[in-house]
């Protein structure tokens, strides 16, 4: 079996894990998600307050000490979502995973991911349907290549959900 490109950051006892894509080519270079320096996923983590300070992308292994884990529904391919083949999402893998794993919330960092795993387009915020008795929560990107779709709110709201 091939290794990932970045790692699971999962474990039993999670509040919350973000669910990407797959890695972009700085965070795969990196070994980090969320590497690129325009993307807004590590400075928007402090500013809803869900991280105590500004993380860099190569400290993502301290997340789980704050009930924070990470994966994505590719983990053997790279790239922009436009240059993924279709079958690059696993989507019954990560149904596994988190079945196993049972975070409180699983948030999807992108309209794209919620869109693959639920079989569906969703609107941004708690959806009506979970996995296991884990909540499923859709943000919009914070790619700097979405910057146009921008709207700090849906984190906040689920910085409020999470810490409720």
């Amino acid at each position: 079996m091939r290794e990932p490109i970045l790692p699971d950051l999962l474990q039993p006892g999670l509040q919350l894990v973000f669910c990407g894509t797959a890695a972009g080519r700085r965070s795969a270079q990196a070994g980090a998600y969320y590497a690129h320096p325009g993307n807004m996923f590590w400075r928007t983590l402090h500013a809803v307050q869900l991280t105590p300070r500004l993380f860099a992308p190569a400290e993502y292994p301290q997340l789980p000490a704050l009930g924070i884990g990470l994966t994505d529904l590719a983990k053997h391919h790279v790239g922009n979502d436009d240059e993924l083949p279709r079958d690059a999402f696993d989507v019954e893998a990560l149904r596994r995973r988190i079945a196993r794993h049972a975070p409180r919330v699983l948030a999807f960092t992108s309209k794209a991911a919620a869109r693959a795993a639920l079989g569906r387009p969703a609107g941004y915020g708690l959806q009506q349907e979970c996995i296991g008795a884990t909540q499923l929560f859709v943000l919009p990107s914070p790619s700097g290549q979405a910057r146009g779709h921008w709207d700090q709110a849906p984190w906040q709201a689920l910085a409020d959900l999470v810490r409720a």
